[in-house]
């Protein structure tokens, strides 16, 4: 009892929705205003869809909105939201969301020429005060690309990131890409420095791709602690379907994998 009026208190700050049905109900009503969340997974789990969710609905409450793509062109990313019935298009053109390109390297406004962490901050900043002033969502998909060949720097470069634009009142998800096909992992920067952790899974059952999410960490929330499968519907888009009884090992990597992701983690460290 006791314990739930502690974070009953912790969580009377504004929250954001997320715009993923069920989702926010895991989150005691969403994410925590000026936070920095990372949102990790392998590809193809739902991270980028779930990231076009909460830009939409920062449009529809009118937030200042960004979305920052390091591996996917802007017109891709608006596509894919139109698949969903989200009209990005719509709202640049209003000038309530400016899209970010750091994929195309054109030379229009709003690309960046190289994925170098203070060329991001700078646009990100000439970005919102483009939009004006008021609440702030900003998505980085993924940060993990500004490091993809010196994956030491991770944890350095997150937190420059999170330091120089938390002045800026912004709330922002990280994203962060991991294969564990490979003995890469590029998430450890993001989340030693996130404020909070929203996990997806993915796993092919009986010949079918599922998919599920995990929220391992939000500051200030009591926050669900069970494994949710989740559906990518046409026309919809995400959405939570219900709490899966699984055993641990069903969902977590196998031992040989986390073994060679903790040996190239020790060796990043080495050399950092």
């Amino acid at each position: 009892m006791l314990r739930n009026a502690y974070f009953g208190l912790l969580g009377e700050g504004r929250r954001l929705k997320t715009g993923v049905v069920g989702m926010d109900e895991l989150l005691e009503g969403g994410i925590p205003e000026e936070f920095f969340v990372a949102v990790t997974g392998e590809p193809g789990c739902g991270k980028t869809i779930f990231s076009i969710h909460f830009i939409n609905q920062g449009i529809a409450e009118g937030d200042k909105c960004i979305y920052v793509t390091t591996e996917e062109s802007r017109e891709s990313i608006i596509k894919q939201a139109s698949q969903f019935n989200m009209r990005f298009a719509d709202a640049v053109n209003d000038g309530k969301l400016i899209v970010i390109d750091a994929l195309m390297g054109r030379e229009d406004k709003w690309s960046l020429q190289n994925l170098e962490p203070e060329g991001l901050i700078g646009k990100i900043i000439e970005a919102k005060k483009e939009l004006g002033y008021g609440r702030a969502r900003v998505v980085i998909d993924s940060l993990s690309a500004f490091w993809l060949d010196k994956p030491a720097m991770a944890r350095r470069y997150s937190y420059f990131v999170k330091k120089v634009l938390s002045k800026w009142n912004f709330t922002i998800l990280a994203v962060s890409q991991y294969a564990i096909t490979t003995a890469e992992s590029f998430g450890w920067g993001i989340e030693h420095i996130a404020d909070g952790i929203i996990r997806f899974r993915r796993l092919l059952r009986r010949g079918e791709l599922k998919r599920f999410v995990i929220i391992e960490k939000m500051r200030q929330t009591n926050h669900s602690r069970y494994l949710h499968e989740i559906d990518i519907k046409p026309g919809v888009g995400m959405v939570v379907l219900r709490r899966v009884e699984m055993r641990a090992e069903d969902y977590k990597l196998p031992p040989e994998v986390v073994r060679r992701i903790l040996d190239a983690k020790r060796k990043s460290e080495e050399v950092l």
